[in-house]
């Protein structure tokens, strides 16, 4: 039998916000337990939870982003339940009116194109943390997350493969991250997504029993993850067992999954209308306002790049995989550098330096000036290319004056036509082997003779120049 996987997606994102959602608590990641939190996010009573007009927006941002519709008129909810991490026993989020609905998300997979569909996007608090500590057998319960504003993104069950999983989630990143809603970093805890997975005979109509894997901290884990239930549901029900209804958390070092607890019986969270924040209508005005001020997406940026900057597909996709890449290259064409010459040096050297020094675009010292200044020298035939490089390294973490490193250490290079030809002669001279070498077919030792030059120049030769010269003297 031919089996068909069926997955939905429940992600919450942390939204990039100074203060918490209900209170003027930091949103700052780390710090000591039970320091970023107050009377507020803690649940203690006789307190007042006032919105942040920031996570709203972000919010309505998201929403109109993925292309849903915006709720005009929302509440919010209380999810009653009872754990060590949510202190007032109950969550503030949105059930019955959520800020957003009914959205729509084109991905692009080998496989071909897909549109996932989005049902609700809502507004939410974080709760806490729980630490074990295995040293003393405790575990104690840090407050800092709480109240942390998140949204709350859930698709229908439109997925099929780990493919389209992964796809749909790069795109969800990208467009967060573009929208400045979210950092969206997994490793912090700021994308977090739960797989709500079943599996059912190829053309049937009907669901099979779901389950709901959690502790997904990385794309890859999740592919893993979505690859090993499929597989562990097929066989329960090939060996003529039945698939239970309940979640389980991924084990990275096993590379499997694991019960966590049943969900047998849903769970009742006694949702009601939370009584202490009023009701969120939003003007068309307000609307209009956020979608004019919408900035332009990364699929947009590829289709300018490559219509207007006649750059390949590949470099346009490389550039606009960060916010903060894309803008970097953008400045670097307003300051007169060519765009294939501005995308082959972050591509080649800005992505290079970046992945030796475990940072992130947005953190480089280095600035568009500087570059730009040193791919203009480059231009000018002041430096060669391989020059060039070695500035770059020199000065990439301090964000150095070009001008002033190359003139302290020499390195202008060396357009005298005669000291070249004067050079090249004598290496020629130096090294009668290599040039019966070359005249008798081997190509190998041109490369050596060239190497020879541009060390006797220190480097500092045009290397067009050498060739030129080289050939020139071996052709007499």
């Amino acid at each position: 039998m031919t089996w068909e996987t069926v997955i939905g997606l429940e992600t919450h994102v942390e939204l990039a916000t100074k203060t918490k959602i209900f209170c003027s608590c930091t949103t700052a990641f780390g710090g000591d337990p039970n320091t970023h939190c107050c009377p507020v996010c803690t649940g203690m009573p006789g307190t007042l939870p006032v919105l942040n007009r920031k996570v709203l927006e972000f919010a309505v941002k998201a929403g109109l982003a993925l292309n849903c519709s915006i709720t005009r008129y929302s509440k919010f909810d209380r999810k009653n339940y009872f754990y060590p991490d949510l202190p007032k026993a109950y969550q503030i989020s949105q059930l019955y009116l959520p800020i957003a609905r009914d959205g729509a998300v084109p991905v692009h997979t080998g496989a071909g194109d897909k549109t996932i569909r989005i049902h609700e996007l809502h507004m939410e608090e974080d709760a806490g943390k729980l630490v074990h500590d295995p040293w003393i057998d405790q575990t104690r319960a840090d407050y800092n997350r709480c109240g942390v504003p998140l949204i709350e993104i859930v698709t229908e069950p439109d997925f099929r493969t780990a493919d389209e999983v992964i796809a749909y989630l790069e795109k969800l990143k990208e467009t967060l991250q573009y929208l400045g809603v979210s950092d969206c970093k997994m490793q912090e805890g700021s994308l977090r997504c739960d797989v709500n997975l079943s599996v059912r005979p190829m053309g049937s109509e009907e669901f099979g029993t779901r389950t709901e894997m959690k502790n997904l901290n990385s794309f890859k884990a999740i592919a893993r993850a979505i690859d090993y239930e499929a597989k562990r549901q097929i066989e329960l029900i090939e060996e003529g067992k039945r698939v239970v209804q309940e979640t389980r958390r991924w084990d990275e070092n096993k590379d499997a999954t694991y019960a966590m607890r049943s969900k047998e019986n849903a769970q009742d969270y006694r949702y009601f209308p939370e009584p202490d924040i009023p009701p969120i209508e939003l003007s068309e005005e307000y609307l209009d306002g956020l979608r004019s001020a919408q900035p332009e997406l990364g699929e947009a940026k590829r289709a300018r790049y490559q219509a207007d900057y006649g750059l390949p597909e590949y470099d346009s996709q490389m550039i606009t995989s960060d916010r903060a890449l894309a803008a970097f290259f953008e400045a670097l064409v307003e300051l007169g550098a060519a765009p294939k010459q501005g995308a082959n040096w972050i591509m080649g050297e800005v992505l290079g330096a970046l992945s030796a020094r475990g940072i992130e675009p947005k953190d480089m010292k280095l600035t568009a000036p500087t570059l730009a200044r040193l791919i203009a020298l480059v231009g000018e035939g002041k430096l060669n290319r391989n020059t060039a490089v070695k500035v770059f390294e020199a000065i990439f973490d301090t964000d150095g004056d070009v001008d002033a490193y190359v003139k302290e250490h020499g390195l202008e290079q060396v357009n005298d036509d005669g000291l070249v030809r004067e050079v090249c002669a004598r290496v020629l001279d130096a090294n009668p082997q290599s040039v019966a070498d070359y005249r008798g077919g081997k190509e190998k030792a041109f490369g050596f003779l060239v190497g020879q030059v541009m060390r006797e120049l220190k480097g500092k030769a045009n290397p067009q120049t050498v060739n030129t010269v080289l050939r020139e003297l071996l052709t007499r």
